[in-house]
């Protein structure tokens, strides 16, 4: 059973790499006693904080990515030309673990696909928690829009889509370490869409699945266990975010990675205009950013605002 569901690993990476190269073209103090769980207070637009790390022998990306609770994504737009396996031992990397909060209400799920990372707006609105995630491959794109958990499911038994079992010699499989479902399911109020864990870390970070949307097993086991059905959750396609800390402006820009957006340049201008920010950012330097895609929040605050 495990070789069938895992042939071909290392193929299945290098393919998902080639898919995604495809698409190239003051933080807030943790709150949490477990720095590898981000959870930061929602007083801020922006949280967490750029980290560095020295590359060790026989590290991979991937590892780094996990170590950092990051998803694959966020390490490859940062260093699109950095090799995946064999990283140059010694190279210290800036760890993207700062970002701009998108819009979300108390007690909210808010996934942005975009970005591959969820975010847990605490009931009290005092907190939140973000993880990275695995979204669905461009054939099954993960649905937009506005969807509630259904219901808790813990180690929970996957039934094979109809669509797929055509590859395999299962309709089901039982909870386990194969189980592609991992360990835990939280299931939306749409069909055949859920939240839940898997048998393969590697592919946080990739736009992997067949609309699901997939957490590290150590991700969704937390995630699991502070969720409620009948918790809303708002699936959103944002690869451009805005905030303000400090009365600075930053913007943070994720390529677009379901190819949706016919001219980026404009799309983020129209977003600048629709937040009513031109007259505070500085253009050209917003321009850079628009075109750079690293998922990094830069300061694009004009050094004078501008007359209207």
């Amino acid at each position: 059973m495990k070789g069938r569901l895992r042939r071909g690993a290392a193929v299945l990476v290098a393919a998902l790499a080639a898919s995604v190269a495809v698409h190239d073209s003051a933080a807030a103090r943790p709150l949490s006693a477990d720095a590898n769980v981000p959870v930061f207070s929602t007083a801020y637009h922006l949280v967490g904080k750029i980290r560095q790390h020295r590359i060790r022998k026989k590290e991979t990306l991937l590892d780094i990515a996990r170590q950092y609770d990051l998803g694959f994504n966020e390490i490859q737009e940062l260093y699109p030309k950095m090799d995946l396996w064999l990283p140059p031992t010694g190279t210290v990397l800036h760890i993207p673990s700062r970002w701009i909060l998108p819009e979300g209400a108390r007690g909210q799920i808010v996934v942005n696909i975009a970005e591959l990372r969820l975010y847990y707006f605490s009931p009290t609105g005092k907190q939140v928690s973000t993880f990275p995630v695995g979204i669905g491959e461009r054939t099954r794109p993960t649905p937009e829009g506005t969807f509630t958990i259904k219901g808790k499911i813990a180690h929970p038994t996957w039934f094979v889509p109809p669509s797929l079992r055509h590859k395999y010699d299962f309709s089901s499989l039982p909870p386990g370490p194969d189980n592609p479902l991992g360990a835990f399911w939280l299931g939306l109020n749409h069909d055949h869409i859920g939240i839940h864990g898997t048998d393969f870390p590697w592919s946080i970070g990739w736009a992997a699945t067949h609309g699901c949307i997939r957490l590290y097993p150590e991700d969704i086991k937390r995630l699991f266990h502070i969720v409620q059905p009948g918790t809303p959750v708002k699936i959103i396609y944002a690869p451009v975010k805005i905030g303000v800390q400090n009365h600075r402006v930053f913007v943070e820009v994720h390529r677009d990675i379901y190819n949706r957006i016919e001219n980026f340049e404009q799309y983020g201008f129209n977003l600048l205009q629709e937040k009513k920010m031109v007259r505070r950012v500085d253009l050209e330097k917003y321009r850079q950013v628009l075109e750079r895609q690293n998922g990094i929040p830069v300061d694009v605050t004009a050094q004078k605002e501008r007359e209207p």
